[in-house]
């Protein structure tokens, strides 16, 4: 598996007036194979189009995940940060094509109203559902509702973005 690349990716972390993230919990099925339910909470995020870039990446992939069109950005953290997935779950996914995923990540600002926010029916229904619930999340907790093989990816997301954690 060594000798596999990573998937280009970004991730979006959409923070609201008070400095809370949006988190969505990954729809799955449930099986002996499952991560707990405390693991499935996560910050939207996807792959990256060919010619597209990283920041138009990070606007599509919110709106495919959460239909919010209503932000700005505020950061991007300089360098890529990659994971490698677990055998299993690569195999599975990604037909074993990849080693894990390098992201872009992009903090951005959401400047709508809460209605806008739409996880059942996301981009007017032209994408299918990946979340089944959301809510907002105090920053410093995000590392521990991450899946394991993410959690270092998060641990430096939340660091060089904790400036625009809530007061």
């Amino acid at each position: 598996m060594d000798a596999l690349t990573y998937r280009p990716c970004v991730g979006i972390m959409l923070l609201n007036a008070e400095g809370l993230v949006f988190v969505g919990r990954r729809k799955s099925k449930r099986g002996p194979d499952v991560h707990p339910l405390e693991h499935e909470w996560q910050m939207p995020q996807g792959g990256i189009d060919e010619g597209e870039t990283p920041y138009k990446a990070a606007l599509r992939e919110l709106r495919e995940e959460t239909n919010v069109r209503s932000a700005e950005l505020l950061g991007e953290v300089p360098n890529w940060l990659s994971y490698d997935l677990p055998t299993d779950v690569g195999r599975k996914n990604w037909r074993g094509r990849f080693r894990g995923q390098t992201q872009k990540w992009f903090a951005l600002r959401f400047t709508g109203k809460e209605a806008e926010i739409d996880i059942d029916t996301p981009d007017n229904g032209r994408h299918r559902a990946e979340f089944d619930a959301w809510r907002w999340e105090r920053m410093e907790r995000l590392p521990e509702l991450i899946v394991p093989f993410k959690r270092d990816v998060y641990v430096k997301v939340c660091a060089h973005f904790a400036h625009l954690a809530g007061t």
